[in-house]
């Protein structure tokens, strides 16, 4: 389907809204219905951000719905101009993500001040995997997630704010930032380990926390797999659990080739992860002589 006479339509409604907008800040136009063709402004920018999107003009859709926001900002309709904020950040996560990032904050500096930290949470999440995905910057991925779980918390929406520190706890211990890594993990554990829905989930999360220790120190991994056997008596019967053993055992002896084999035997039921095998390989190049591979 043919929507290029979409984009021409656009851009009339576009320039008429601009006129509208011209003429509500006059004196004449002011005396006479200012508010309301500011109003007519808003609606004309929003029909035609749709005609831009559908005309996949993601950028002028995106510039339209900013300018929709930005006069229900000067109305002082707070909810309009944040949602119209939103539509111009996913309209620009197709075609710059920078321009997204900064409707989304704009969106979630009103919906933060209105108090609703649940939909300000999700926009920082969205953020988060713009950095992750877009323009590769892990330290600003972190900094949303812990901005989004931080709101999550505070609502009391502990899964999603679990959600977003795990994804903190995996890029921390990717940034070889142990020690915060290993709290995440821990914490997250503890607090899914009493659900009787998410305990099996404890697992995962006390093997990842382990792993960042034993890349740490050795006997550190010792005392903190000894640690959670205690708190969730079900770890010990893990095959994480019997893995770590097996692998402090080859790491003790500096055993590199029992090593990867431990590892080979578990992969081939359970396969590892990007991220797993990242943290493995450099366990295992702390063994003297090693070659830095699990093949």
């Amino acid at each position: 389907m043919d929507n290029s006479g979409k984009e021409k339509e656009a851009m009339q409604l576009m320039a008429e809204a601009d006129k509208k907008v011209k003429s509500s800040g006059s004196f004449l136009g002011g005396m006479f219905g200012g508010n309301h063709k500011v109003e007519d402004a808003c609606e004309m920018y929003a029909r035609a951000a749709n005609m831009f999107k559908m005309a996949k003009n993601w950028s002028a859709a995106g510039s339209a719905f900013c300018q929709a926001a930005r006069l229900h900002m000067q109305m002082q309709n707070k909810l309009d101009s944040a949602t119209s904020f939103v539509d111009a950040g996913n309209a620009y996560k197709k075609a710059d993500p920078q321009e997204a990032i900064n409707c989304l904050n704009a969106a979630i500096d009103i919906y933060t001040d209105m108090g609703r930290f649940t939909i300000a949470a999700k926009h920082h999440m969205t953020i988060a995997e713009i950095y992750e995905s877009e323009l590769v910057d892990i330290e600003k991925a972190i900094a949303h997630y812990e901005q989004a779980a931080d709101y999550y918390k505070g609502e009391e929406s502990n899964s999603s704010a679990n959600k977003c520190l795990l994804k903190v706890g995996s890029y921390s211990a990717q940034l070889e930032q142990y020690p915060k890594a290993i709290e995440i993990f821990e914490q997250v554990a503890t607090s899914t380990m009493d659900n009787p829905l998410l305990k099996y989930n404890a697992k995962e999360y006390f093997w990842k926390a382990a792993l960042c220790h034993f890349i740490v120190d050795e006997l550190n991994a010792k005392l903190a797999i000894e640690k959670y056997e205690g708190m969730f008596p079900a770890f010990s019967d893990s095959r994480e659990c019997k893995l770590l053993k097996k692998l402090l055992e080859a790491h003790e002896e500096q055993n590199s080739e029992a090593f990867t084999e431990a590892v080979k035997e578990f992969d081939s039921i359970s396969r590892l992860d990007q991220w797993q095998t990242t943290m493995l390989l450099r366990i295992k190049k702390t063994i003297q002589g090693d070659a830095g591979d699990l093949k």
